[in-house]
């Protein structure tokens, strides 16, 4: 399995509750499909180089797992279609050698 760093940005106008729903649901889709989150954490409420989506700011939130190939396809295409994500990112983390 390898590391992965998910990064996304949800709406300003949401709660901090809500945006823990999102986090939660997106770390139980990782677990649920094999995977292990290591850490899912809310950055502050930023804002944006440009508009996107009609939003100027956004709450960004970091997620790093690891897990099987299939899982970083499958929450792409998840947050892709969710009307939750502003913006994402899914990468493969490196291994800093010892």
């Amino acid at each position: 399995m390898k590391k992965y760093e998910a990064f996304y940005i949800v709406p300003p106008t949401m709660t901090d509750e809500e945006v823990g729903k999102v986090a939660e649901n997106f770390k139980g889709i990782v677990e649920k499909n094999g995977g292990t989150v290591e850490s899912a954490e809310k950055w502050d409420k930023r804002k944006l180089a440009y508009e996107i989506k009609g939003h100027r700011e956004g709450n960004y939130v970091l997620m790093n797992f690891e897990a099987p190939p299939q899982v970083p396809a499958e929450l792409n295409r998840l947050m892709r279609i969710s009307d939750d994500i502003v913006r994402h990112q899914i990468l493969v983390r490196d291994e800093v050698p010892a």
